[in-house]
């Protein structure tokens, strides 16, 4: 496996710290694998820490009364989930499952709190990634209750072109009903919205691969829910 210390080293969270705070990190960091439909944790479990993913993909996501899922985000390489709750102490909100086979870095709570107290430069890194987060989640709030589902799959294009580099090509990293569960809705209709798309020329889909060809017009419709007349 690849050396621990070089994994924390590359992750966002841990951006820029000195290198006795990275040793320190990797002290405490837990290595964990896991895989292809395994749970991580479950809504409503004690809070004992959060995790990094080395390599795979991680849904958050939440089950109504009725039994439906909402995925809630989707998280890969790099990227840290599950710190919400850290300092708060309360029960994890929602939970969580491996889409592929995955390699993890569990961080302990309370050991975890030690290193943010005695280093304002790694608690300047959390900040920045839940504010990221915040926003993210506003985002989807906005998203899921005033927008039409065209509307949200043109945001969510978007999202996944920023997120590939800017590109007009994006790459679906999600099966197409996980991306309706994202979206709030059933793979029946998102099929529907891409076709829909497809045929105004907006956008071309071959497989998991989604061409943005009219971007301003996808653009459009992610804003004011319309497309460019």
């Amino acid at each position: 496996m690849e050396n621990t210390y070089n994994i924390i080293s590359a992750i966002p969270l841990f951006n820029g710290l000195p290198d006795d705070q990275l040793k320190a990190i990797r002290q405490i960091a837990v290595e964990k694998q896991f895989k292809k439909g395994q749970t991580i944790f479950s809504e409503g479990d004690e809070t004992r820490g959060f995790f990094v993913v080395v390599a795979g993909r991680i849904k958050i996501y939440k089950v109504s009364s009725e039994g439906k899922e909402q995925i809630l985000h989707i998280f890969e390489d790099g990227q840290s989930f599950g710190e919400v709750t850290v300092f708060s102490g309360q029960q994890l909100p929602a939970s969580a499952e491996t889409l592929a086979k995955s390699r993890l870095l569990f961080i302990p709570r309370s050991a975890f709190v030690e290193l943010v107290s005695a280093n304002p430069s790694l608690a300047l890194n959390l900040l920045a990634i839940m504010s990221k987060k915040l926003r993210q989640f506003a985002a989807q709030i906005e998203n899921l209750s005033l927008k039409e589902i065209p509307a949200r799959l043109a945001s969510y294009l978007i999202y996944l072109s920023e997120e590939q580099g800017g590109e007009d090509a994006v790459t679906l990293n999600v099966s197409k009903g996980q991306l309706a569960s994202l979206l709030g809705t059933i793979p029946e209709t998102l099929s529907r919205i891409f076709a829909k798309l497809s045929g105004q020329n907006l956008i071309r889909v071959e497989g998991p691969k989604i061409t943005l060809l009219d971007r301003q017009g996808i653009e459009n419709l992610a804003e004011y829910g319309k497309e460019i007349e």
